[in-house]
């Protein structure tokens, strides 16, 4: 049997087998789903992480519970990566102490990849190259400097809401 000297391109047009490079080649090499009938389909909600993230360091600039609750911030947010899971919740889910936790958080808000108002979080689109962390807060001082959290508590209570 002899080997066919044309392969169609994306675009339909016949092209030289030879033309295209090994990457490409290898890259359709193994595309074809190892358990057909368990092919992921988008029923109802829906969450992605960029493959820059991977690719462009994001990945690899992050500890295990920033990892853990990045993922967990993607899995939860609504369309606009917006979620509501609470400290306590959070804990629970990821099997940390608060002080992991809060480190954690205010890592990658650090490192742009999260926002936070005190109650809500938001999963942001990627910056164009991974942050370093600035300073991780410490001392009660530090939270209640520039902690969300802490700083809506404390309005909160100056105002007799809590």
């Amino acid at each position: 049997m002899a080997l066919c000297k044309y392969v169609l391109d994306g675009l339909c047009k016949k092209q030289p087998l030879a033309s295209l490079d090994m990457k490409r080649r290898r890259s359709q090499i193994g595309r074809s789903p190892i358990v057909a009938e368990r092919i992921r389909r988008i029923d109802g909600g829906f969450c992605f992480v960029p493959h820059r993230f991977l690719r462009d360091g994001f990945f690899a600039g992050l500890g295990r519970h920033e990892l853990l609750l990045y993922f967990l911030l993607v899995l939860a947010g609504d369309r606009n990566g917006v979620s509501f899971y609470s400290c306590d919740v959070i804990c629970a889910l990821l099997l940390l102490e608060e002080h992991e936790y809060l480190d954690a958080r205010d890592e990658l808000i650090a490192k742009d990849l999260i926002a936070f108002d005190g109650k809500r979080f938001q999963v942001l689109s990627l910056p164009v190259h991974p942050i370093s962390a600035k300073k991780t807060l410490c001392t009660e001082e530090d939270f209640e400097e520039a902690d969300p959290a802490t700083i809506r508590c404390l309005i909160r209570k100056s105002l007799a809401l809590e």
